[in-house]
């Protein structure tokens, strides 16, 4: 997930130098969604691993 966050952010980057703000805009926002995603199913996996004593990874 994380790895499809930073791609959007790098094709967010190359339309910016470019001049295409709404394809950046675009990507930025699908970006950003995907980041707080995979933050959230970290986060998750992390309070079970914590309260199950034993490492989920």
């Amino acid at each position: 997930m994380l790895k499809l966050a930073l791609i959007f952010f790098v094709i967010s980057l190359i339309a910016g130098v470019f001049g295409f703000s709404n394809i950046a805009a675009g990507a930025k926002g699908i970006a950003k969604i995907l980041f707080y995603i995979a933050i959230a199913i970290f986060l998750i996996v992390l309070v079970f691993g914590v309260m199950l004593g034993k490492l989920v990874f």
